[in-house]
């Protein structure tokens, strides 16, 4: 089919093109200097329009309308399917609009970055102002049977989940998880070590070479926010970052060898396809989540953690060093938080980002929002809006409805993980052993291969036989907040 031909052709194109804009994403975030911002953000918002009028062509329409209803092939059929969702979904954007978001992504990532350095909100309220405004106009856009603009953005991210799924999963989290950190509260504070950077870089790249990251088509990299770009079946690219004395390094190394992964496994027959990349970000998340929280912490694999460590010149034992990778404490930070209070900062940034959107919470008062969500929260007093509002890149990206995800990441990740023990086995033998083999085949079969042919609950629920839940994820930390 003729129809058939040009269709594939054209998502080939825009899979190129979406590629092209990672790249650029990833060199303003990891080489670029910070001068070269303002050109950076002509530039993407040059793709933005290319894109857009590659993606709305009057001609999709033609060529879905011959193939409705003839396509026999399943995979064709899948690429028809959601050939005919993006295309319907992206015409609903006027093509100002898109290059208006794409150079406003940029100018807000540049501008968080040099307020943040400089921990100074008043230096980055503009640009979050315009993209507050732009996110809520392109909201307005795509919103369709009667949902409401953050139903919209969140759709970009998860599509089938809407704004009242999230209130009601995240409700119970805030209920289920604050008695848990007053447990843990009550034990004897966890001890705190001074790991050197030398022997964190070390230790990434041995771990990371474990799980056969190769210099051949990979890179790993250091950025202000730990990230992965995938710009191609074999080139993809991870960063991570060393802060002195912390430990946390040895889990976003671990965390975007997740979101890598994931992306590497997908079925090659989808590759150049709108159906070759992760389905949405929670099951992105999922991913990373899994690598994070139940092998970088698990107390088997911190045997290997910790030979790692000291191979590179400083000797702990696995049990002080699992000690520190799941011990309980509020902190301000996010990236650095533990397992059991990290969602309750998930629900803080989706309970402000849909403020935001919806008007009822001003730009310029955000930060008094954040410390007091903070302090309800978590019983933790914010020190600065660096260590606050500034924290994260995402709002400086415009990439509202993103941070939920990172929430569900945690409940599915923990879903899939009893799962896999289940048919599997337990696990232990294997991660002392540093080997991981049969958790990338699983995830690979499970999870991985599909793609965007299933959206995230049908792929939970194909993987899982079980809708979302949230009882595996509290099964997985009230052990942590018992000790």
């Amino acid at each position: 089919m003729i129809a058939l031909e040009k269709l594939r052709d054209r998502m080939a194109e825009l899979s190129d093109l979406h590629s092209v804009e990672m790249l650029l994403h990833w060199d303003q975030l990891v080489t670029m200097p910070g001068e070269g911002a303002a050109a950076r953000a002509q530039q993407l918002g040059v793709l933005a329009r290319l894109t857009h009028e590659r993606a709305t062509g009057t001609e999709i329409g033609d060529w879905l309308s011959e193939l409705d209803g003839v396509v026999t092939d399943e995979l064709d059929r899948d690429i028809v399917r959601l050939a005919r969702r993006d295309w319907e979904r992206a015409r609903r954007v006027p093509e100002q609009l898109a290059v208006d978001l794409a150079r406003a992504s940029a100018d807000g990532q540049e501008s968080w970055h040099r307020a943040r350095a400089a921990d100074d909100f008043g230096a980055f309220e503009g640009a979050l102002q315009r993209n507050v405004e732009l996110a809520r106009a392109y909201g307005e856009c795509v919103a369709e049977n009667g949902d409401s603009p953050y139903d919209a953005l969140l759709a970009d991210y998860d599509f089938g989940l809407r704004t009242e799924d999230l209130r009601r999963v995240f409700g119970a989290l805030a209920a289920a998880l604050p008695p848990l950190v007053a447990q843990a509260q009550r034990r004897s504070p966890r001890r705190a070590f001074e790991v050197p950077v030398a022997p964190q870089e070390v230790a990434v790249a041995s771990t990371l070479r474990r799980l056969g990251v190769d210099t051949a088509s990979w890179r790993v990299d250091t950025s202000a926010h730990p990230f992965t770009a995938w710009l191609g079946r074999r080139d993809t690219r991870l960063t991570t970052r060393y802060i002195d004395g912390e430990f946390e390094s040895l889990l976003s190394s671990l965390h975007e060898y997740g979101h890598a992964l994931y992306e590497r496994q997908v079925d090659e027959a989808l590759e150049r396809t709108n159906l070759g990349r992760g389905t949405s970000m929670s099951i992105h998340e999922s991913q990373s989540k899994l690598w994070e929280n139940h092998v970088a912490r698990n107390p088997a694999f911190a045997e290997v953690l910790a030979a790692e460590l000291g191979a590179g010149g400083y000797p702990i034992t696995a049990s002080d060093l699992h000690a520190a990778l799941v011990g309980v404490e509020p902190s301000a930070v996010r990236v650095s938080a533990d397992p059991v209070t990290y969602p309750l900062h998930i629900i803080l940034r989706f309970e402000l980002e849909l403020a935001l959107i919806e008007g009822e919470l001003a730009v310029a008062d955000l930060p008094a929002a954040w410390r007091e969500g903070m302090r309800r929260l978590l019983g933790v007093e914010v020190p600065s809006d660096a260590l606050g509002c500034l924290q994260d890149v995402h709002w400086g990206a415009g990439s509202f409805g993103y941070f939920p995800s990172y929430g569900l990441g945690c409940l599915i990740a923990a879903q899939l993980w009893e799962t896999m023990q289940a048919e599997l086995g337990p696990r232990e033998d294997d991660l002392r052993r540093g080997e991981a083999v049969p958790i990338q085949r699983w995830l690979a079969e499970h999870v991985h291969r599909f793609g965007r042919r299933l959206d995230t609950i049908p792929l939970i629920k194909r993987a899982t036989g079980r809708g979302l839940e949230i009882e595996p994820f509290l099964r997985y930390v009230t052990p942590l907040a018992e000790g």
